[in-house]
């Protein structure tokens, strides 16, 4: 009977060890994610900052070989 105590014992400090963690996990994470959720990535810069991206006009479309050769350039 002392056996069986001892291992219902050992079981539930894992259990409580193991869900206290769980919850510090989950709540650390939480935490992260309202950290980032407020970082503003997408103001404008300041400074000498230099536009780098070149689009091209909606009315020229690139051929389905010129698509393709896209395609296995940037690998998506």
């Amino acid at each position: 009977m002392k056996a069986f105590i001892q291992l219902v014992y050992q079981t539930l400090k894992v259990f409580i060890l193991f869900t206290g963690f769980t919850f510090l996990f989950y709540y650390g994470m939480m935490w992260v994610q309202q950290e980032y959720q407020q970082y503003q990535r997408y103001d404008e810069p300041q400074g000498a900052a230099v536009k780098v991206a070149n689009m091209q006009p909606v009315n020229e479309q690139p051929s389905w070989i010129e698509r393709l050769f896209l395609f296995y350039h940037s690998g998506e």
